[in-house]
């Protein structure tokens, strides 16, 4: 019984810090002129061929860290199918990272809710933690030039021209 309330307990309060998080979630500007390198991901897509951020140079990345139980992650993914849409041809590529789930699992996941853009998969979360991902949604921002620019932490609402903001100045 005191497993059961301490677990209770425990997702009242991730529960009530999510929706803190998406009510203020911002991007957050890196201090560095200019942007910083962003750490290596190279991970395999869904049909298990490699992906390498670094080849993407000339196309503005965002970078989605996601899971399929994280309740922001799912309400983000129509609205990251748009922005996907919207802007592929002015060179935008979004890569959605699962984290530390399985293939079948993502498989399920997606004939439900259908995502429009590259997902690959950390198994091991190693990328996550490379990338210092803390909370689920966390996104990135990667200019053409292939430098880190922006982080968004927690959901958000990809059709807002707030949360757009940054990505159409990228796309310039």
């Amino acid at each position: 019984m005191y497993c059961l309330i301490r677990t209770w307990a425990a997702a009242m309060v991730l529960l009530m810090f999510s929706m803190v998080v998406h009510a203020e979630a911002a991007w957050t500007t890196y201090s560095t002129p200019g942007g910083q390198p962003p750490p290596a991901l190279v991970l395999d897509d869904l049909e298990g061929k490699p992906v390498d951020l670094a080849s993407l140079k000339g196309q503005v990345v965002l970078v989605n860290f996601w899971a399929t139980w994280c309740e922001g992650c799912k309400a983000e993914i129509p609205a990251l199918n748009r922005l996907q849409q919207t802007f592929k041809d002015r060179k935008l590529q979004v890569l959605g990272i699962n984290i530390g789930e399985g293939k079948p699992r993502i498989a399920q996941f997606t004939q439900r809710i259908p995502i429009q853009y590259k997902v690959l998969r950390d198994a091991d979360s190693d990328v996550m933690k490379a990338w210092r991902v803390r909370i689920m949604p966390t996104s990135f921002l990667i200019d053409k030039q292939g430098k880190l620019r922006y982080q968004l932490v927690g959901d958000a609402d990809w059709d807002d021209p707030k949360i757009q903001a940054p990505v159409l100045e990228l796309l310039k």
